[in-house]
């Protein structure tokens, strides 16, 4: 049999409160539904976050449903859903009956019987293929309950504990109904949570699930019994072991993904396993250009010469002041099928004296005093310094005029 591992799909977001996503998202779900029918799969794992907001669109429920009722046409008998940190539990569950005639298993969140949360998957003859552990997000509510007067340490040290034991309490329960039903068959776990050796980057849109570094749980907490750990939460792929993993999110969050490879992961057990990346095209190229102006300059040009659709951040980090970045920056693009979604000029980031900068008082200081000592923290070249003196000499002597 063979298991596809997607996760954190996202849908309903957007980059940086500006650009829709329903474009790349609607090129993803059919490119899905094409390798699903291509690699004749047989059960889908959805590892959480499959919406943005716990209120999601029309547009994003409407992609979901129409995804889930074509799954079918493409071959695949049986998808398990789980609930993420981002979904709201109720929206999820709320049809999870109705689905459950197209074999859709949905577990919007940590139920009160843990045995609801196990599946059997069984092929077209009703023979047991599979076992799974649909572990969906467990929210701090579900598992524990808060202590009167408890501090960090010891709060950190109960939440672990509860999800390792849930975890254990599934596997158990899981392996026990495997030799109930006699079937040598593989035990497959979902988990939507921050597991130590997952990868982030500063600009990836992964939301704190706990407080400070409590959600960060190891991999020991998953048993032995599991023969492969479907994760989601994280949006960069990466293989905690062999059979852990996070597939990612199949779409760059922000411009920190930019760069990075995107992937699904499938599973066949056939007389042992194998573990297959397939990578995901890119729908929408995103790029960070950062550097100084030539480095900008040159790269635009290249990005304009592919005629390429480019959404683009331009950060400026060179050492002389550049006051009309902005304007420089839109000249560059125009004409072009570039779209620059975010600019920042580094040099005209705010500053201010600090009593580290000068041991005089403010009123000691005149407002030429107070312009050099800003000048001398910023790493300028003395040309430019003194450019710049001249410039603010002349609109403080125009102000004295207007007075």
């Amino acid at each position: 049999m063979k298991i596809l591992h997607t996760s954190d799909w996202h849908l309903g977001r957007t980059l940086y409160s500006k650009k829709e996503r329903q474009e790349e998202h609607t090129a993803f779900l059919e490119w899905l539904l094409k390798t699903i029918q291509e690699n004749s799969i047989d059960l889908l794992l959805i590892a959480g976050d499959i919406f943005d907001t716990a209120s999601p669109n029309s547009t994003s429920q409407k992609m979901y449903y129409d995804f889930l009722i074509h799954v079918r046409n493409s071959g695949c008998e049986n998808v398990i859903v789980v609930g993420g940190n981002h979904d709201s539990p109720s929206f999820l569950n709320a049809p999870k009956d109705i689905l459950a005639a197209l074999n859709v298993s949905v577990i919007g969140n940590a139920s009160e019987n843990i045995k609801d949360e196990i599946i059997v998957v069984k092929d077209n003859n009703e023979n047991p293929i599979v076992i799974v552990c649909g572990v969906p997000f467990l929210r701090e509510r579900d598992i524990s309950r808060f202590a009167e007067g408890e501090n960090y340490t010891d709060r950190s040290k109960r939440i672990n504990e509860n999800i390792k034991k849930h975890y254990q309490e599934i596997a158990e329960l899981a392996e026990n109904q495997r030799q109930e039903l006699g079937a040598n068959i593989p035990i497959i776990a979902t988990g939507h949570l921050s597991v130590a050796g997952g990868q982030r980057n500063e600009d990836d849109g992964v939301r704190e699930t706990y407080i400070g570094n409590i959600e960060a749980v190891g991999s020991d907490i998953f048993p032995e019994v599991f023969d492969y750990v479907a994760l989601g939460h994280y949006h960069i792929p990466s293989v905690i072991k062999d059979h852990i993993r996070y597939c990612g999110s199949p779409i760059p969050m922000g411009f920190g993904e930019a760069g990075q490879t995107k992937c699904i992961y499938v599973i066949e057990f056939n007389n042992g396993k194998n573990i297959e990346t397939i990578e995901i095209p890119v729908f929408q190229k995103l790029e960070s250009v950062v550097g100084d102006k030539n480095f900008i300059e040159n790269r635009l040009i290249e990005l304009k010469n592919s005629n390429l659709s480019v959404w683009v951040e331009i950060i400026y980090k060179g050492k002389e002041i550049f006051p009309d970045f902005s304007a420089w920056v839109n000249e560059q693009t125009a004409d072009s099928k570039i779209e620059i979604l975010k600019q920042q000029n580094r040099q005209h980031l705010n500053e201010g004296l600090t009593t580290n900068d000068t041991t005089d008082s403010l009123d000691e200081l005149n407002s030429f005093d107070v312009f050099e000592k800003l000048l001398d923290k910023t790493v300028i070249s003395d040309e430019q310094k003194e450019e710049l003196k001249e410039s603010y000499k002349e609109i403080v002597d125009s102000l004295n005029l207007k007075d």
